[in-house]
């Protein structure tokens, strides 16, 4: 891959890429194919060798097997994993996801027991948030858990959970006050397979194959109480730093896109029509340049926001940062895949080359991880929140105009 950039990296998170890069190029064609064609649930072997090459986990704590690294190098990292497609991406994402949960709320006993198999890829996790009911509106939670001495009893269904098929782990949310509004009513629950997650239906899917991606059903499941992350009905404030690793990296994996737009670009220096390569016509060498200006617009943002979450993962102004780079990178992935198999023409419709798989899989970044009208709302939601909050601190634009003074003018209402 060419497409990349060095600029917004230090020499050790482009040491660090690279390093990921000798992972993807070590990955057999036939292995991916087997994914598309769905005789692999779920990828476990290549968990198991990211695990080895301790990739998995880049920011937490060594004593539990991660680096100590940054958001930059784990955005890097997933780039690179993605442009092998938006599954192994998400399997690279998944213990970022979950192991964010552990470290940033769990106990000491709940990371030495969960963080630590997850980050050597001997246990599968899962992260369960919509509901068959509805998935954006997630304070609409109906999954209830109720305490019964020092057990929770959870009942209930999630549905789209990727990975769910060979997940050992699940980080759930269930209402555990039946009377307050759901941002005070939740909490969240570590809770393994094996207490009795019944798997309802795995799902065929338009792209993102290879994953496992099913509907659980909770029926009278005994979770014990030392598995409650953090405490009773601080469901949302897990949920909203779970927002930071949900959607940035769903920003980072969109940029792996760039795979279709190389395969493209090299498709028309080879291709020729009326005499010449197709790359010299304006209609084709103009949807790369504005591809490739699009790709690197992303990327910025997504490092943008990823410098914002180290720097505090719980601000207003990372939740807009972070709800940008979901927003702006997901809907330029879609725009980018439509482009080069345009570029591609009727052979980019065909399975001869994996562009109609990157546009059935780049899809769902639309929709997953919250859907970009979400996004949008958030966005606007927190500048206007950052704007009234600081009006009079800066300089008054509108006394720039002309005729400023005439205050009678300026009416509201």
């Amino acid at each position: 891959m060419v497409l990349e950039t060095n600029i917004l990296l230090t020499k050790e998170e482009a040491k660090l890429r690279d390093e990921v890069k000798d992972f993807v190029r070590s990955i057999d064609p036939d292995y991916l194919r087997a994914m598309e064609a769905e005789k692999i649930d779920y990828p476990k072997e290549a968990l198991k060798e990211m695990a080895k090459r301790k990739i998995l986990g880049l920011r937490f704590p060594k004593k539990y097997g991660g680096r100590e690294l940054n958001w930059v190098s784990d955005c890097a990292a997933c780039e690179e994993i993605s442009v092998l497609g938006p599954s192994l991406g998400c399997v690279y994402s998944m213990p970022i996801i979950v192991g964010e949960a552990l470290t940033a709320f769990g106990t000491e006993e709940q990371q030495k027991k969960y963080l630590i198999p997850i980050l050597k890829g001997d246990i599968t996790s899962a992260e369960g948030l919509t509901e068959p009911r509805g998935g954006s509106d997630f304070f609409g939670t109906i999954t209830t858990a109720e305490k019964h001495g020092d057990i929770y009893v959870l009942d209930g269904e999630k549905r789209f959970i990727a990975g769910a098929v060979a997940a050992d782990l699940f980080l759930l949310y269930a209402r555990t006050d039946p009377k307050a509004p759901g941002h005070q009513a939740l909490s969240a629950f570590l809770v393994e397979k094996d207490m009795g997650v019944e798997i309802a239906e795995r799902y065929g899917l338009m792209g993102f194959h290879g994953m496992g991606t099913a509907r659980i059903v909770l029926k009278n499941v005994e979770v014990p109480e030392e598995n409650l992350l953090l405490g009773e009905n601080t469901g949302a404030l897990i949920f909203n730093r779970m927002m930071v690793p949900e959607r940035l990296t769903s920003a980072a994996g969109s940029l792996g896109i760039r795979a279709a737009l190389e395969i493209a670009m090299k498709y028309s220096d080879k291709r020729k029509a009326f005499g010449t390569t197709i790359r010299r016509f304006e209609g084709v060498s103009f949807k790369v340049a504005n591809c490739l200006t699009k790709l690197d617009a992303a990327r910025g943002l997504v490092h943008m926001a990823a410098k914002q979450a180290d720097l505090d993962p719980d601000s207003r102004e990372t939740r807009r940062l972070v709800s940008e780079a979901k927003l702006f990178a997901t809907e330029t992935a879609w725009e980018i895949v439509n482009d080069a198999m345009q570029i591609l023409g009727g052979i980019g419709y065909t399975y001869v080359y994996p562009v109609e798989k990157a546009l059935r899989d780049t899809r769902l970044g639309l929709i997953w991880t919250g859907s970009n009208e979400v996004m949008r709302m958030l966005v606007q939601h927190e500048a206007y929140k950052r704007l009234l909050a600081e009006e009079g601190k800066d300089r008054d634009l509108e006394l720039d105009a002309i005729e400023a003074h005439k205050i009678a003018e300026k009416v509201f209402g």
